[in-house]
C-alpha cells in the first residue's frame, strides 16, 4: 500500500492516526441469576465501566451474552480498558469470561 497518503485517504481508510481499536467479550449468567437481576447487572456494567470509560457496548444474549467494545468516539481501547470489562465481570455471577486480544475493527 501506498505509504504518503492525505490526512482525508488516512481518515476515510480509518489508518494511521484514524485507527480504531475494539476487542470482544462473552459471559455467561450463572443459573441462579434470575431474570430481573440480568437486566440489573448489565446496567451496572454499563453505569460502572462502560460509560466512564467512554467505551460503547454492542452486543446481548439472555444467559449467554456477547459482544463488541469499542470507544464511543474515534479512537483505540486500551489494555487497560480490557482488564476492567474483566474485572468487572470477574467479580459478578457470571462464568466463561472471555476478554480478546484488541484488534483492528475496520480492518481485521
Amino acid at each position: 500500500m501506498a505509504k504518503n497518503r492525505s490526512r482525508r485517504l488516512r481518515k476515510k481508510l480509518r489508518v494511521d492516526e484514524f485507527q480504531e481499536l475494539g476487542f470482544d467479550v462473552r459471559w455467561v449468567f450463572d443459573d441462579s441469576v434470575a431474570e430481573a437481576e440480568i437486566d440489573a447487572l448489565v446496567d451496572k456494567f454499563i453505569d460502572e465501566v462502560i460509560e466512564p470509560r467512554k467505551l460503547g457496548f454492542h452486543g446481548g444474549g439472555h444467559k449467554d451474552w456477547e459482544g463488541i467494545i469499542a470507544t464511543q468516539s474515534l479512537g483505540k481501547c486500551t489494555d487497560e480498558d480490557r482488564a476492567a470489562v474483566k474485572a468487572f465481570l470477574e467479580g459478578q455471577k457470571v462464568t466463561k469470561v472471555e476478554v480478546s486480544d484488541l484488534y483492528d475493527l475496520w480492518w481485521d
